[in-house]
């Protein structure tokens, strides 16, 4: 089973070499690395290419934003699964595709996803937020529970049949895309109950309160589309975070 990693950057010289190390070391062995750059100003073209053919496929062009740029990657995967580690993003084990591949095919299911920590930005092993997810449930995913997109891997089929990130959306496309496969087709899954994702604080939908109420309102046209009780959602899905920040001991613990 093949699974393709895409990899979405925009002067992203930084953190990059961390993200492109993490899917290189990783053990399981068949997997194809993308990179979709949007037209880079600072080195990040050069970081990619010296990488040679490591990286299976990569392109740079001026794009139309974020999800456009996702739904690139997608059609250029030839994987039959495919998932993201975003340019600032790390896994959090070098077994964490082996433990994804082998979910597939131990439950025969069309999605996989597990838990998330977000990191703090220069020591990535500073663990700020502890995303704990839990085994799905349509009840639970009515109500406003959602996993971790970051750790959320899916058979292209699905992505074929059910369609990509809906550009429509500037903040929560990758939200609506886990509704509609998940709610309204009711695709299979599994919860795989570790970490699989070390993501860096500083999220865009988080960067300014702008794009927090934009982030809200986009959700609310999400949950209208996909047929969830949009109050009760929007609330969980928000309170939810809450309980994400924990004392470092606490945290440490589940870990």
């Amino acid at each position: 089973m093949k699974i393709s990693v895409i990899t979405i950057t925009y002067n992203s010289e930084k953190t990059l070499r961390d993200t492109i190390e993490s899917v290189l070391s990783q053990t399981y062995p068949d997997v194809e690395y993308i990179i979709v750059d949007g037209r880079s100003k600072d080195s990040t073209c050069d970081i990619v290419k010296s990488y040679g053919n490591r990286i299976h496929q990569f392109v740079s062009e001026k794009d139309n934003g974020l999800y456009d740029a996702l739904n690139k990657g997608i059609r250029m995967a030839t994987g039959e699964v495919v998932g993201f580690l975003h340019s600032d993003d790390i896994y959090a084990s070098a077994d964490t595709l082996k433990l994804i591949a082998e979910a597939f095919r131990r439950f025969d299911v069309d999605s996989v996803y597990g838990d998330l920590v977000y990191v703090d930005q220069n020591d990535t092993g500073k663990i700020i937020r502890f995303w704990r997810s839990r085994k799905f449930s349509r009840a639970r995913a009515l109500t406003g529970w959602m996993p971790p997109h970051p750790t959320f891997y899916v058979k292209k089929s699905i992505y074929e049949k059910y369609g990509g990130f809906n550009t429509t959306f500037r903040i929560a496309a990758d939200y609506e895309s886990i509704l509609r496969f998940l709610v309204r087709f009711q695709v299979s899954t599994f919860y795989i109950p570790l970490i699989l994702v070390r993501m860096r604080m500083g999220g865009e939908s988080n960067k300014s309160l702008k794009n927090v109420i934009r982030k809200s309102k986009e959700d609310i046209r999400a949950m209208h589309t996909n047929g969830l009780i949009t109050f009760a959602a929007l609330f969980n899905k928000n309170a939810s975070k809450f309980k994400q920040f924990m004392p470092p001991e606490w945290i440490n613990r589940q870990i």
